[in-house]
């Protein structure tokens, strides 16, 4: 017998005498059905905690009732913060009237030379003030992380208690998991250098948060 195949044998013995159709067919259901471990005490008011742990963390914050209303709403932000008016936009933004709020969007993956990228968000966690985005054709992920400044639509009923209410809501909707899963968690930053905060070390200096749809 080979040192190969002693080794490989004793894997063997080790994985068990399940064949592997049980193995997987026992992780595929546990996939379906993970196990939660203890879970904080978020409260009923989950925009208020979203918005107050988004906050903590250097975001902006701006409410508007309808998505349609987002345009403007940028345009005035851009505008009160001497930002240039020209942005990139995600394609599943792109239907809004960009035009007529004065705008001039690009709806595209951004480049370096951007400075501005809009986006939605697939949903927003209350505990952790933070944004879930998923890569795909219609929400390329350099959006979001190239830019300067990073403005997410944040519809409030997508606003969820936890990380794993996030993923069981991925599980729910979509089925599989895409390419990439990006969490931001307001302005890039880092404390490398002499334990000091920098913001935009890595990403965005700047995440400004628009919350849209009626209080909950």
């Amino acid at each position: 017998m080979s040192a190969r195949h002693e080794i490989l044998q004793r894997v063997r013995a080790g994985v068990g005498k399940a064949t592997y159709a049980a193995r997987r067919a026992a992780a595929e259901a546990s996939l379906r059905a993970p196990l939660r471990g203890p879970q904080p005490s978020i409260g009923d008011d989950l925009v208020a905690r979203f918005q107050d742990k988004a906050l903590s963390l250097a975001s902006s914050i701006e409410r508007i009732s309808d998505p349609a209303a987002l345009p403007g709403a940028i345009k005035r932000f851009l505008a009160a913060g001497g930002l240039p008016g020209q942005a990139v936009v995600s394609a599943d933004l792109a239907s809004l009237d960009w035009l007529g709020s004065g705008l001039e969007v690009a709806v595209r993956p951004a480049v370096d030379a951007d400075r501005v990228g809009i986006s939605s968000c697939f949903c927003a966690i209350a505990e952790t003030g933070t944004l879930m985005l998923l890569s795909g054709a219609e929400t390329p992920a350099t959006v979001s992380l190239l830019p300067e400044t990073h403005i997410a639509l944040v519809p409030r009923a997508r606003i969820v208690a936890t990380m794993e209410d996030a993923f069981a809501l991925l599980r729910a909707e979509r089925g599989g998991l895409p390419r990439a899963i990006n969490f931001i968690s307001g302005p890039s930053r880092t404390g490398d250098i002499e334990q000091t905060i920098v913001l935009g070390a890595h990403g965005p200096c700047r995440v400004h948060l628009i919350l849209s749809g009626e209080s909950l």
